[in-house]
């Protein structure tokens, strides 16, 4: 498998979208796949620069996204990016990278002084269908999903804040984003499930979220 012509295509990630401040102007999607997020975001206003090191992924992201870099993140984050932003976005990116450290550090000077906010998106490999795979026995890797073959590391909520922490950020908000078990009852008393859904994962995180949440601030 090439990472370096892998696409990732999706209808965005909605969670993180919901916790991008309507005075948001400016926004660097750091893992931009092919440019998901970015055309939701510039559909409301916002000028969007991308990062990906996939050169399909970027020939998409260009649609939408005010200029896209194809560079390896594992070198922190290019050298020709707009002075400040707004707001980054990390969804699903850092578990890429083995050692993320030097790419926080650049996020973290080029986010506006006081005002630049960081958001986080992290897979959480105890959800608890992955849990069930694991308790099985099953540790099989995918093309995407969960368990992507290109995922270098796992992160826990505590783990994930520490990470952010370390490199010199607040966390503001720190959160599960998953399911209940409720097979049978889900579609009939949908409005009810996503309810439950909601209570469960910010309770108990670690067992009902499918991904982690993470809002933060340069200190």
């Amino acid at each position: 498998m090439n990472v370096a012509t892998k696409v990732y295509h999706n209808a965005g990630n909605r969670s993180v979208l919901d916790r991008v401040l309507p005075s948001t102007r400016t926004v660097l999607d750091v893992g931009c796949g092919a440019g998901d997020n970015a055309r939701a975001l510039a559909a409301g206003g916002c000028r969007v620069d991308g990062i990906t090191l996939s050169e399909p992924e970027a020939e998409l992201a260009r649609q939408v996204c005010r200029s896209v870099h194809v560079f390896n993140l594992e070198q922190g984050l290019p050298g020709d990016l707009a002075v400040e932003y707004d707001c980054c976005i990390c969804s699903h990116v850092l578990e890429h990278i083995c050692w993320p450290d030097p790419l926080l550090a650049g996020i973290r000077q080029k986010l506006r002084p006081k005002a630049g906010y960081l958001i986080v998106a992290l897979p959480n490999i105890f959800y608890f269908k992955q849990r069930w795979q694991l308790l099985w026995g099953r540790f099989e890797y995918a093309e995407s999903g969960l368990m992507d073959n290109t995922h270098f590391r796992w992160y826990t909520l505590n783990s994930g804040a520490q990470l952010l922490k370390r490199n010199g950020f607040d966390v503001l908000e720190s959160t599960g984003d998953g399911s209940f078990p409720l097979w049978p009852l889900r579609r009939p008393f949908a409005t009810m499930a996503r309810r439950i859904d909601r209570t469960a994962s910010e309770i108990c995180p670690g067992l009902f979220a499918w991904q982690l949440l993470f809002v933060a601030r340069p200190r």
